[in-house]
């Protein structure tokens, strides 16, 4: 039985990321992203804390007000390190975010992400998302605090 090429393995990752943001799991972060992981183009979700516990505290937040959330690989192309994928989203808002309570509203994202990957980690990601992001769609916007550099309107997967 021949071994997965490295190519191989680097989507497979990106598909159990997938499944594991679904769940809710938070605890495979640090088994999925490098301590030295950059976002390239951070939401302003994504910089309320610094590094992989900030990865979880936006992860946990989200999952807390949209639990259903699914995520559908659309297409995934790899090459090298770098792992190229078309990815939509649905979810509904039922918990508080933000201090936004529940809505019930479906939201959908769509978006195109390349991570690089090394040694089994995502080291770096890119995104160039579709359409308004996931807070926009209900109405919901991140507090404004020191640690935030960047405003990327509707960038919040």
């Amino acid at each position: 039985m021949s071994s997965l090429s490295l190519v191989e393995k680097n989507k497979q990752l990106i598909y159990r990321l997938m499944e594991e943001v679904d769940k809710g799991n938070v605890d495979v972060v640090d088994e999925f992203y490098a301590p030295a992981y950059i976002d390239h183009n951070p939401s302003a979700i994504r910089e309320m804390l610094p590094g992989l516990e900030g990865i979880k505290h936006v992860f946990k937040l989200l999952y807390a007000a949209f639990p259903d959330t699914a995520h559908k690989i659309e297409d995934i192309i790899a090459e090298g390190d770098k792992v190229a994928v078309r990815i939509s989203a649905t979810a509904t808002h039922t918990g508080e975010i933000f201090g936004v309570q529940p809505t019930g509203k479906k939201v959908e994202l769509s978006s195109i992400v390349i991570f690089r990957i090394v040694d089994g980690r995502i080291i770096e990601r890119w995104v160039a998302q579709q359409g308004p992001g996931v807070l926009q769609q209900i109405g919901a916007t991140v507090p404004i605090t020191s640690s935030i550099k960047h405003q990327t309107a509707g960038n919040n997967f």
